[in-house]
């Protein structure tokens, strides 16, 4: 199930991404590197508000200038074996992953995909996410409306996965993927 595996429909939605970035911000992706060389801060979050604030670049495009910013030795998308690794150090998340693996592999066509700081799940679209917390629990978003069940809740903050997913559930042990968990992620997967 693991892998850095994109959707069709997600590969030419990144392809389209890079294409544009010079149409839209209206400089190619060198000028914006040299550019990012005057930015005062240091965490990927601060630089790409600060690409917001002071250049008006969107997310999108200030995602794909920090990666072309960041040493050949960082994180990448081609490596989703280190991702992983990375954030699912705590083997009580990682037990909880897992889980929800067994549980998308039940699923048909679903496409797992590895990132920096989640693991997300896609048929068409994304339509599961799943995050480690801290004391090993994870955080499961799906595509859902909340009142699906009464174990989910709507999605308290925005993370960085997609906007589609607007209910969460909080996991703090593997047995809690039961067979609800499984047909809320079906549910979902039709969703995606």
């Amino acid at each position: 199930m693991m892998g850095a595996v994109l959707t069709e429909r997600q590969k030419k939605w990144f392809a389209t991404v890079q294409a544009n970035l010079e149409k839209n911000t209206g400089k190619p992706l060198a000028d914006w590197v040299a550019i990012m060389k005057a930015c005062p801060e240091t965490a990927p979050r601060a630089q790409a508000a600060w690409l917001k604030a002071e250049h008006g670049v969107g997310q999108n495009h200030a995602a794909q200038i920090l990666d072309a910013c960041r040493p050949a030795d960082s994180l990448g998308w081609d490596e989703p074996e280190v991702l992983r690794a990375a954030l699912w150090k705590d083997p009580a998340s990682l037990a909880l992953l897992e889980a929800v693996e067994r549980v998308a592999d039940g699923a048909e066509g679903v496409i797992s995909g590895q990132r920096k700081g989640y693991t997300s799940f896609s048929r068409s679209v994304q339509f599961a996410a799943i995050r480690p917390l801290k004391g090993g629990r994870a955080l499961l978003g799906l595509k859902l409306a909340p009142e699906a069940s009464s174990r989910l809740s709507p999605s308290a903050r925005r993370e960085s996965w997609s906007e589609r997913l607007t209910a969460t559930i909080e996991l703090e042990a593997a047995d809690q993927v039961d067979a609800e968990i499984g047909r809320l992620f079906a549910q979902a997967a039709d969703n995606g």
